[in-house]
């Protein structure tokens, strides 16, 4: 059976839901793509040596060495591609289209000691005679400082492993590479960039190749464009008591093959992330009710128990959006089947529950499993952009989540190609005003233009509850706005303190999924009233804050900035912030501090400069402090930021505006983006300013015509500490 054969039978079963599968092949996603390959055989070591030939061109040109030769481009949008040996930007999976046009206006240049450089707008590239590429400031700072790449023969002469160190200045922080990591920040030591699955079989952490760099000098990010596996060993610098003593932070990359190409982006975050999403592209924009509730249903019971599971929610004050049936809806585990016998009438379940405001969503496993047990699964063509899903709309689907089986290979790249086809092929079918969910348990550079990655219940315990927070402000920073992990409850576990935490974490973070909670596959009422009404009150603010998420969620899309924040965002200049790993920012208006610790009732939380309002309190502190907080086991300590306007759901379903009353001689203002459907990239924002005239917020609407009215109704806080009325 060839590729072709192969599309054809994969859309056959999307389109009957038969057991059709293909027979034993060997799958495309084995083939190397053109990205994917490297130089031939190296010998040992081998370094490019001196400077012999200049060829310059538009945005820079090409280096020839003794025995290497290597490109660098500057875009017109500040990027600076560099390659080696021949390896150019494309063909690449992580471009959303094609190369950027270079900067007219940057040119090679002979530079001091033999070298050449090349000077834009925002960042200056210097290469030394012997290979080594510089990145610095417009003012002359150094950014990173990258040695010659060395070759390794392989012993089978199969391809040729690599490696290349790089300097950052001795203040800088690393953030990246990812998922696996302790903190959004991580450890000194070797992290490998890869992505499979547990032993269990469930997803692994998301690594990708993209490093965020943190210092006084500025931030920048690198993008390392090369799937294979390889592993990234950091050192963080340190600075020492006077000149001449500092140690310089330092990053190892070894790869097992591929070419040695990537890109470097300069500027403040907002602008390198903007810049970021200029190449790989713009994140997908989920649908509105993406942003609730959903629940995992992956019990073999059929459309009863489904009806069951809703009416538990709802019957019990919790807001539900979504349900996402598991393996056992799947003839005998199969993908794109549905168990006949179980749910005879999947579009009637699916239109009844819309009805309810619940959505389905249907897990795929990535491999396409032979009817034979014993059969060896494969994998769709691919990397044949044909490639689509079928049929899924029509059982009533609003989406679709990826699973890997622990027995199947499964690259990074693979899910990126998944990804594409299943949102490509939901969205032919979806109504034309409507958006389709896909999410993934892995991904590449790009995998955010077609959904958003979850990332399972990840390790065991509260180092679980930490890593998971660690995971979706690391994905944020490569790229990746909508992740989240799975809250779920008893098993391996166990305790309902630990469940309660890590559901009032997730109704802070971009994708809320709940799994079952005790044997009956239920919800958090299995644990008791207690938990019940602390479950309701985080699915309630959740829901309040629902406009909120869309309107970062369109923000992200239009300026690749991450829902979920670090707290030095806004200021990474202010160093104490870049080691707060405890506490985010959701958008610019809310910082939150989730409960992290076992029996915690209080919790101390860092400021960023300014005034912030406890959201639950209404009590005003003044940044940067550390402040000591209550934090009971109803709720976590979320802050308002003085004078912030920001979209609520108000008691009538509406929208208004919950506005934070701005610190005497300070002004504020926020952003709104309504949801209208799937129109492109969405409406227009409504800006909206906030000043303070004596004891009264004056708040308006701003627009081409001058400031005007709110057309929303406006609720002030922070005024006499519990807030009230405008």
């Amino acid at each position: 059976m060839n590729g072709r054969d192969l599309v054809r039978s994969w859309w056959s079963v999307g389109l009957t839901g038969a057991a059709r599968e293909p027979r034993t092949v060997r799958a495309a996603w084995l083939r190397r793509g053109a990205d994917a390959t490297g130089p031939g055989p190296r010998v040992r070591a081998r370094v490019p040596g001196a400077v012999r030939e200049v060829e310059p061109g538009p945005g820079g040109g090409v280096i020839r060495f003794a025995r290497s030769e290597l490109r660098v481009l500057v875009a017109v949008n500040g990027a600076v591609f560099w390659g080696w040996d021949g390896a150019g930007p494309e063909p690449s999976y992580a471009l959303a289209g094609a190369c950027p046009e270079p900067d007219p206006r940057a040119e090679l240049e002979p530079d001091t000691d033999g070298g050449w450089r090349v000077v834009a707008e925002r960042v200056t590239v210097a290469v030394s005679r012997h290979g080594a590429l510089e990145v610095l400031t417009p003012g002359g700072v150094t950014l990173r400082r990258d040695l010659p790449p060395r070759w390794w023969q392989a012993e089978d002469g199969g391809p040729a492993r690599w490696m290349q160190r790089s300097e950052v200045p001795a203040d800088a922080r690393f953030f990246g590479p990812g998922g696996p990591v302790e903190g959004p920040r991580p450890r000194d030591g070797a992290h490998r960039l890869g992505n499979g699955v547990t032993g269990t079989g469930s997803a692994a952490p998301v690594t990708m190749p993209v490093q965020l760099v943190v210092a006084d000098a500025g931030t920048h990010l690198l993008f390392v464009d090369n799937p294979w596996d390889g592993t990234l060993t950091l050192r963080e610098g340190a600075e020492g008591a006077g000149s001449g003593h500092d140690r310089v932070g330092t990053s190892e990359l070894r790869m097992e093959g591929g070419p040695v190409r990537g890109w470097v982006m300069a500027g403040t975050p907002a602008r390198v992330l903007l810049t970021w999403a200029s190449l790989a592209g713009a994140p997908a924009l989920p649908p509105a009710w993406a942003f609730g509730h959903h629940h995992v249903r992956e019990g073999a019971g059929g459309e009863d128990e489904v009806r069951r599971v809703v009416a538990g929610h709802l019957e019990r004050g919790l807001p539900l959006d979504a349900v996402h049936l598991g393996n056992g809806h799947l003839d005998d585990g199969r993908a794109f089947t549905v168990d006949q016998d179980r749910f005879p009438k999947l579009p009637v379940l699916a239109d009844e529950l819309r009805r309810e405001g619940v959505r389905l969503v249907s897990v795929v496993p990535a491999a396409v499993r032979a009817e034979d047990r014993r059969g060896e699964g494969a994998f769709p063509d691919l990397p044949d952009a044909r490639v689509r899903y079928a049929g899924q709309a029509a059982r009533g689907f609003a989406g679709v989540w990826h699973t890997v089986d622990g027995s199947v290979p499964f690259g990074r790249v693979d899910a990126l190609r998944l990804g594409r086809a299943a949102h490509e092929g939901l969205r032919d079918e979806v109504p034309a005003d409507e958006r389709p969910l896909v999410l993934s348990p892995s991904g590449w550079p790009g995998s955010q233009r077609y959904g958003g990655v979850w990332s399972g219940d990840g390790a065991a315990g509260w180092p679980g509850l930490r890593a998971s927070l660690a995971r979706v402000v690391g994905l944020g920073l490569c790229g990746v706005p909508f992740s989240g992990p799975d809250v779920v409850g008893g098993g391996r576990d166990g305790g309902f303190e630990l469940y309660v935490r890590r559901l009032q974490l997730a109704a802070y973070l971009p994708l809320l999924r709940t799994g079952a909670v005790g044997p009956a596959d239920g919800g958090p009422w299995g644990y008791g009233a207690a938990v019940l009404g602390h479950a309701r009150v985080a699915l309630g603010e959740r829901r309040r804050l629902l406009p909120y998420f869309v309107t970062l969620a369109h923000l992200a899309r239009r300026t690749g900035a991450p829902m979920v924040r670090p707290v030095w965002w806004p200021a990474p200049e202010e160093r104490q912030l870049r080691d707060c790993e405890d506490a985010f920012l959701l958008g610019d208006a809310l910082l939150v501090a989730p409960v992290l610790e076992p029996g915690a009732v209080r919790r101390e939380v860092r400021l960023p400069r300014g005034r912030w309002y406890d959201t639950a309190t209404g009590r005003a502190y003044e940044g940067p402090a550390k402040v000591l907080v209550d934090a009971p086991l109803e709720r976590i300590p979320v802050f308002a930021r003085a004078g912030a306007a920001l979209p609520v759901r108000a008691e009538d379903g509406g929208t208004e505006l919950e506005v934070w009353a701005p610190a005497p001689g300070r002004s504020g203002g926020g952003l709104v983006v309504p949801e209208s459907g799937d129109d492109g990239d969405g409406p227009e924002a409504e800006r909206y300013s906030v000043t303070g005239s004596g004891p009264r917020v004056v708040v308006r609407r701003e627009t081409e015509d001058g400031a005007q009215e709110p057309s929303r109704p406006v609720r002030v806080r922070g005024l006499d500490g519990t807030g009230g009325q405008m």
